[in-house]
């Protein structure tokens, strides 16, 4: 990976992904100074999105000509009233010299399928597990906007393994060290524990490389 340069390259994430990329800057791996973000939880509000999205890689385009999304694929755009238009249709349509990270959402960025099984046998007994990255914890209002206890009694609670937060920087003991209160708030709201999973960025590294060669 180290003979890689990102320097002509632009990205477009979701702002979710802001404390993992901005480590990866901080450490030199992501040498750009083009990072554009949209807002945290926008697949929620699935026409705000697109239109970030298209205005952000419209705004990279003006810097370079090669451009990697860091979005997921299958489940940050969920179009229910025009199911044939996916994240990957929206991203063709902008043109060539764009390519999408190979993932169905931030938590994958993190780790895959087999790996997020691997862990949940470990914390969680096997049972079902509420994903989370450091940003679903940083970015809390954004990220579960509109939602109130109501809502939340209805999704978290089956998830009886609990939540388990992939966090490759470190995040998450730092917040709880911090912000004690606020931590125990936030598992009160959920119903569920959390718990942190120390990983790496590796995973994340690998999905942006592979991107950047294609380009």
């Amino acid at each position: 990976m180290s003979d890689l340069s990102f320097s002509d390259i632009a990205i477009v994430a979701c702002g979710t992904m802001r404390l993992e990329l901005t480590r990866l800057q901080e450490e030199g791996f992501l040498d750009t100074e083009h990072i554009y973000y949209t807002t945290p939880g926008l697949h929620q509000d699935i026409h705000e999105l697109e239109r970030q999205l298209v205005e952000k890689i419209n705004k990279a385009r003006e810097k370079v000509d090669k451009v990697i999304v860091v979005y997921g694929g299958k489940f940050c755009y969920v179009n229910a009233d025009n199911p044939l238009r996916t994240m990957q249709v929206i991203i063709e349509e902008q043109g060539p010299g764009i390519a999408r990270i190979e993932a169905s959402h931030c938590m994958g960025m993190i780790a895959d399928e087999a790996e997020q099984e691997k862990i949940a046998a470990e914390l969680a007994g096997g049972e079902k597990v509420w994903w989370m990255t450091p940003g679903w914890v940083r970015f809390r209002k954004l990220v579960f906007k509109g939602w109130d206890k109501g809502l939340a009694n209805e999704n978290f609670p089956r998830h009886t393994g609990g939540a388990i937060v992939l966090d490759g920087i470190g995040y998450l003991d730092q917040y709880m060290a911090e912000h004690p209160e606020e931590f125990l708030d936030y598992c009160d709201w959920m119903g569920i524990p959390m718990q942190g999973y120390p990983t790496s960025l590796d995973r994340l590294k690998s999905l942006l490389t592979a991107q950047a060669r294609k380009l």
